[in-house]
């Protein structure tokens, strides 16, 4: 789990690299250019965290064995050769997917202006720039990430359904609450990043405003990576201490 875990706040610190600073640095000069490159860098990192969403899934099925197939878990998960071949899974399909997707969308003509009404550039954005049908190309690529994403999502469903059908029928009421706080976050994670990532790519255009896109992209690139660290006993005094000198 911890190894896993290692994994997503890489993928997250990634992400944030390539466009918190940016905005940041925007905010602080009064400025909203970008250069090319680095246009290109953070619609490949941000398309490169549908790795997060694999190990997500990973996630989902290491508590499936851990808690419904106990005594098979280190035969399944217990050994590093095989944590270490899911993860390198997650990261391949990831760096695949981001660079297909990135090298789509990039070779589409732009001639719609430059200006991405956004904090950071992301595909759907970058679209809206184009006045070829070839961006119908990127349109399937997106299609078939939709079904693989789903297919994680179902199969992450049905490892729940069977985690709560087993922590039902836990007598102590201190073992179902250690399974919860260890499954709630991530489900929160997963709920947080599945309907995030509808809302950015699938949207309907009459519902599409720039500061509905600018919270929700906020939430899809920023918050995930927060969850996971409100169980850190250090953020959580430090946030105390910061809730307590507002009230001041």
């Amino acid at each position: 789990m911890d190894f896993f875990l290692f994994n997503l706040s890489l993928l997250n610190l990634a992400s944030i690299s390539t466009t918190v600073p940016t905005s940041m640095a925007n905010s602080l000069t009064d400025t909203t250019t970008i250069s090319y490159s680095g246009c290109t860098a953070q619609v490949c990192f941000t398309i490169f965290i549908s790795a997060e969403y694999s190990l997500l899934t990973v996630i989902a099925y290491d508590h499936y064995v851990a808690i419904c197939r106990p005594l098979h878990y280190g035969t399944l998960l217990g050994g590093s050769r095989a944590c270490v071949k899911m993860a390198a899974a997650a990261w391949g399909s990831g760096f695949l997917n981001a660079l297909l997707h990135t090298a789509n969308a990039f070779s589409v003509p732009l001639c719609q202006g430059n200006a991405v009404e956004q904090f950071f550039c992301e595909i759907p954005q970058i679209l809206k720039l184009s006045c070829s049908h070839s961006y119908l190309r990127e349109v399937g690529l997106l299609v078939v990430s939709v079904c693989l994403g789903f297919g994680c999502f179902v199969f992450t469903v049905l490892s729940y359904l069977q985690i709560f059908t087993v922590v039902l029928r836990i007598p102590s009421e201190q073992g179902r609450h250690k399974v919860f706080s260890m499954c709630l976050p991530h489900l929160a994670v997963v709920s947080l990043f599945v309907s995030t990532g509808i809302f950015a790519y699938r949207k309907p255009p009459s519902v599409s405003s720039p500061p509905l896109d600018l919270a929700m992209s906020v939430l899809y690139v920023v918050m995930n990576s927060l969850i996971y660290s409100l169980r850190n006993r250090e953020l959580k005094d430090a946030q105390k201490k910061l809730v307590q000198q507002v009230q001041c």
